[in-house]
């Protein structure tokens, strides 16, 4: 018998039940062991339905995630749990039904084991979770409970969303990995809004190969599974420094220059690449762009309830009141022309890297970290993946963030399951 089965992949744990090696209800009962010694300190959930699971993994459903558990954002509706938004406004709310996307791994067989931690209404104030790998340190956010969850081995995998680096940057902070899919590849219905022009739904994993797998089912794009081992597709890849790359700590950009030559050396094509001239601006055009939209999301909060919405999110809210239209105009049609800038400046590259975040999550839980290395990325809408496996000077994680084509998803994964192996 498998010693300690909740610190299998996704993948790895599916094949052990569907050969018979692992029952539904072992694996269960050690991620509920695992839960049980690290929450008080981990803190990443907000709900758990252990009964609930248990009575599921007696008797799982049939499909590709048949017995698997999985962590559900608590920004994301389920129709047997409690969802908070990461906001007391919405203390014991109950939705009505599921998300598609929770709907999607019931009826693919998954068990859904809890909600996970989120920021307030995914934004920049901070939930109750800490770092697995230093209690004293942020996850990040604001995905922050599912990094944790499966960093901690709570869960093998986790759903999250990203409307600025509410994926990557906890996944890099956290030493999992997390996939931001291109934009609309996934469903958002049933998933509370906070700028729906660059709202993405996600995942967190173990592997890269988990990630496809995931993601292929839930937006039923079988393309995006990764079958096996591709040694005969070596990537092209363009090292992308970003306008961002001063806001670098000394010691990533270090570790990203290394891991560009050792991924040279195992035989890619490694080259500089230096983004399309309306990227130097993009970052910005992106905050106009997800204030202004926040001004209208989270206008029934503000205006109802002024007194459980937080400074960070009044600010913010504040802010995006006083942008103009026309201005909010510009930055969305900067973000569709630098989509396609970008595919036409990538010309042969496979995939670009860089930074996923400045560097080792930062001290403190009392804020989450920047995204300044996610903007981008977010607001261009194109695919992009964390992959786990640097270190930094205190041994906490540094990942290295893998981009791709809108659209060309399938092919970035493939790319990026290269890099992780040879990372």
């Amino acid at each position: 018998m498998m010693s300690q089965p909740n610190r299998l992949s996704l993948l790895d744990a599916a094949s052990a039940i569907s050969d018979g090696q692992l029952t539904p209800e072992t694996l269960l009962a050690s991620c509920l062991n695992r839960i049980s010694e690290r929450e008080g300190h981990v803190r990443a959930w907000m709900h758990i339905d252990a009964e609930s699971a248990k009575a599921r993994a007696s008797n799982p459903a049939s499909g590709p995630l048949s017995g698997l558990p999985i962590g559900i954002k608590d920004l994301i509706d389920t129709a047997d749990m409690p969802t908070g938004y990461g906001s007391s406004i919405y203390d014991g709310h109950q939705p009505a039904q599921d998300a598609a996307c929770v709907a999607t791994i019931r009826n693919a067989g998954g068990i859904v084991l809890g909600k996970t931690v989120s920021t307030e209404f995914a934004y920049f104030q901070p939930g109750k979770t800490a770092n697995p790998n230093d209690l004293g340190r942020t996850p990040g956010g604001s995905s922050s409970g599912s990094a944790a969850a499966v960093a901690d081995y709570h869960v093998p995998a986790a759903l999250g969303t990203q409307t600025a680096g509410s994926i990557i940057r906890p996944a890099s902070y956290c030493g999992v990995v997390g996939y931001k899919p291109s934009y609309g590849f996934l469903p958002l219905t049933g998933i509370r809004p906070l700028a729906p022009s660059m709202d993405h739904l996600g995942v967190m994993t173990r592997t890269v190969k988990d990630a496809g797998f995931l993601a292929s089912i839930l937006g039923r794009r079988p393309e995006l599974a990764i079958h096996q081992d591709s040694d005969d597709f070596v990537p092209t890849i363009g090292f992308c420094q970003t306008p961002q790359w001063d806001a670098a700590e000394a010691s990533t950009q270090s570790l990203l220059e290394d891991a560009a030559t050792r991924l040279g050396k195992a035989g890619s094509k490694v080259s500089s690449f230096a983004l399309p001239d309306i990227f130097e601006t993009l970052a910005n055009a992106h905050g106009i762009a997800m204030d202004y939209e926040v001004s209208f999301t989270g206008l029934y909060d503000v205006s109802n309830h002024p007194d459980q919405v937080s400074a960070k999110f009044r600010e913010r809210f504040d802010a995006g009141m006083k942008v103009l239209t026309s201005d909010y105009d510009k930055a969305l049609d900067q973000a569709k022309q630098s989509r396609t800038a970008l595919a036409n400046a990538m010309g042969d590259y496979d995939i670009l890297i860089c930074p996923s975040a400045p560097g080792e999550a930062p001290l403190g839980l009392n804020a989450t970290g920047d995204p300044v290395f996610n903007r981008i990325w977010t607001f261009s809408g194109v695919p992009c993946i964390n992959i786990p496996g640097l270190s930094g000077p205190n041994n906490m994680p540094v990942g290295l963030q893998v981009i791709g084509r809108f659209g060309d998803d399938a092919r970035m994964l493939k790319a990026a399951d290269w890099v992780s192996r040879h990372l």
